[in-house]
């Protein structure tokens, strides 16, 4: 498999230039990538999500400008990111770590990235409102403070 990596400048004239057609252009690391990847790849029947979730998530990949880890943007969201959300039609707060499938533990409030709200959250930003649909409505969230991997506690050296 062949990952390219872009310039700064050359990811943001792409994002300008409608690369993402209307959507937000969200950045994922290439680690992040690979891990996500091989998830979305692995044969059917070995208890993964459904295959519309893993649609959605092939999706975000494949609108995702990739950087290395130490380039990705203060306050995004990666695989291991402490983040602090706020529900913008009930006014609650929550606090989740971003985590892969094998490391999600609800008590511990580590979020899977095959959740839907997992998904949502990928590659945004600090400050962002993000909408998705759960049974029964559509929600929105805010999110308001995101501390990267390292300092979650759960972060990979760079």
């Amino acid at each position: 498999m062949k990952i390219c990596y872009i310039s700064f400048s050359e990811q943001f004239r792409r994002a300008l230039a409608g690369r993402t057609k209307g959507l937000k252009t969200i950045f994922i690391t290439h680690e992040d990538y690979l891990q996500i990847k091989a998830i979305i790849d692995m044969p059917p029947g070995d208890g993964r999500k459904s295959c519309g979730q893993l649609a959605e998530l092939q999706q975000e990949l494949d609108r995702a400008v990739l950087v290395k880890v130490w380039e990705i943007p203060p306050g995004v969201v990666t695989i291991n990111s402490r983040v602090h959300v706020l529900d913008l039609d009930t006014s609650e707060t929550e606090e989740w770590i971003l985590t892969m499938p094998e490391q999600a533990d609800s008590d511990q409030r580590r979020l899977s990235i095959l959740a839907p709200i997992g998904t949502a959250i990928l590659g945004f930003s600090e400050g962002d409102v993000i909408e998705w649909k759960t049974p029964g409505r559509a929600r929105r969230i805010k999110l308001e403070r995101v501390e990267d991997a390292a300092k979650s506690g759960l972060g990979v050296a760079a």
